[in-house]
């Protein structure tokens, strides 16, 4: 028993005849007598009585017609829910980020996407590259967004944007009112950094490193916006990017530190797993966050 056989045994069971479901499949009638013969042999069941005018179910017939209505019925439902999710009138996207990604890059592209797809389901999870590029791996995410170093081998990726890190601390901080400074000078205070796994605190400690200098960390703090409050002691010292500190900046809450002789930049990626097909909402997603503004 196919799909045809049962097509064609529906039509028949609907019509009440032999010729009647012929004519509705725009096909002969002896060919859909020789499929209706060959489904009952294939069943070892009888599943029309012949009449003088038609046909009729038999009790098989009647148990088979309950089916294949169900079965045709989840044939279109199907072609209806597909058709739907590739015309993003329904499905989900799952977004992983890291944190200043998650926290002032994606924000205004999630509501741009909204705007443009309010039927799909969106959700995303901040947290640090190592955590984010695990989650693609294990096929939790369908993008993820990450800030500095990555294995770019193992992954689908395109450049963002590049983006400066730079030295800031409290305006009560010893070196807040120097009009210049070397890198060096920065080693006698408290790095206030990341935590591991974070790309920024990569970015960090391999620019201090090719600098000749000993990335000490005096914090390791899981959250950006609790390490820009923790600057507000007057003793730590910590690289955030640009984006994240405009604000404080501007108001004079922070204090950009002068140093001449060090400049730390990490760019910006979307990922997503190599070789895969991306499904309709990320696939629009990843689009969307590729063209300007």
């Amino acid at each position: 028993m196919n799909l045809h056989h049962l097509k064609v045994f529906l039509a028949v069971a609907e019509a009440g005849s032999i010729s009647a479901g012929a004519e509705r499949l725009h096909i002969s009638q002896p060919a859909v007598t020789r499929e209706i013969r060959d489904l009952e042999a294939s069943l070892d069941l009888r599943l029309f009585d012949r009449l003088p005018r038609g046909v009729q179910l038999t009790e098989g017939g009647l148990r088979l017609f309950d089916y294949a209505q169900r079965i045709f019925s989840l044939e279109r439902a199907a072609e209806r829910d597909l058709r739907d999710f590739a015309q993003l009138e329904q499905g989900e996207l799952h977004l992983g980020a890291s944190a200043t990604l998650g926290a002032y890059l994606l924000p205004p592209l999630l509501t741009r996407f909204r705007a443009v797809h309010p039927q799909i389901f969106v959700s995303l999870e901040v947290s640090n590259t190592d955590v984010v590029t695990r989650q693609l791996d294990e096929g939790r995410i369908s993008l993820g967004f990450v800030e500095g170093p990555f294995a770019k081998s193992d992954y689908a990726h395109h450049l963002l944007a590049r983006d400066a890190l730079l030295p800031v601390a409290s305006p009560h901080h010893p070196l807040a009112g120097s009009t210049a400074l070397k890198a060096e000078r920065l080693q006698d205070y408290p790095l206030y950094m990341r935590e591991p796994g974070s790309g920024a605190r990569v970015s960090i400690e391999q620019a201090y490193q090719a600098h000749g200098l000993e990335p000490r960390a005096g914090m390791a703090i899981g959250s950006t916006e609790a390490l820009k409050r923790l600057l507000a002691d007057g003793q730590g010292i910590a690289w955030l990017s640009q984006r994240v500190v405009e604000r404080e900046l501007a108001s004079g809450e922070l204090r950009r530190l002068p140093v001449q002789d060090l400049h730390i930049e990490r760019e910006l990626h979307v990922l997503w797993r190599l070789g895969a097909s991306l499904s309709p909402a990320p696939a629009a997603f990843l689009q969307l966050s590729q063209m300007p503004g």
